[in-house]
């Protein structure tokens, strides 16, 4: 009676675990798979958007990018992973320029710290998540970022060669008539007479600073300098022809 009476018992604490074991299989069935397929599905794979495995230059539709070869990424760098060469080029008004020759990238040492992207000033910088890096030798990680020729650098209109040259003689002339103005009044030349003659007529704009006003159209504050500049030399000019005169003693 007993052995029977054991029997029975242990069948139904057989059945119950089983009943248990299916409950946790049931339930694998409706939980959603987290294994992969790779690479069968590599070309619908998911990757997380922050996932960082390469560095990459920005480029836009038209194949340029925004590094400024300023050096940034390669100073904060802590372990040498970025080696930029830089040129020097000039332009067309005569001017040095920095200019990007290589922008080498040793994947194999990166920590992906990401220091170089958040430093960089022009935001010419950003890690893809393509993961599929693996390759049979080192030297194949030392990738160059920069894989499109670079462009020359692009050359002004006829236009705006003019309109710089004339802001440029602008200035200079400003700045001819600010130093005068200075020296005459550091050598005291002629107060009186400056005073009894009438307040002298800004001078007629010469070539030079014709195209500078007419270069300036549209910015007051441009077309006020020149102007101003125009009547300082106006009053030097009075103060010399002033200052030859008996009375100017």
């Amino acid at each position: 009676m007993g052995s029977v009476k054991e029997y029975f018992s242990n069948l139904g604490s057989g059945i119950a675990s089983l009943l248990k074991g299916m409950q946790v299989t049931g339930k694998e069935f409706v939980t959603p798979k987290i294994t992969e397929e790779y690479p069968d599905n590599r070309d619908n794979l998911p990757v997380a958007d922050r996932f960082r495995a390469v560095l990459t230059l920005k480029y836009d539709d038209q194949g340029n990018h925004k590094c400024i070869a300023c050096g940034t990424c390669e100073r904060v760098c802590p372990n040498s992973t970025i080696n930029l060469d830089i040129k020097t080029v000039e332009t067309w008004d005569g001017k040095k320029k920095k200019k990007l020759d290589k922008y080498m990238y040793d994947l194999g040492s990166c920590t992906f710290c990401q220091l170089c992207v958040t430093n960089c000033p022009t935001d010419a910088l950003e890690f893809s998540n393509d993961f599929e890096q693996a390759v049979f030798t080192r030297s194949k990680l030392v990738k160059k970022l920069n894989y499109l020729p670079e462009k020359e650098e692009p050359q002004p209109t006829p236009e705006e060669i003019a309109r710089m040259k004339a802001e440029k003689e602008a200035k200079i002339a400003a700045a001819k008539a600010a130093a005068e103005a200075k020296k005459a009044a550091a050598a005291g030349a002629a107060p009186k007479v400056a005073e009894a003659a009438p307040a002298p007529k800004a001078a007629e704009p010469n070539d030079a600073a014709a195209k500078a006003l007419a270069a300036a159209a549209g910015d007051p504050v441009k077309e006020a300098k020149i102007r101003a500049a125009l009547e300082k030399a106006a009053v030097l000019k009075a103060q010399r022809e002033a200052g030859k005169t008996p009375d100017a003693n």
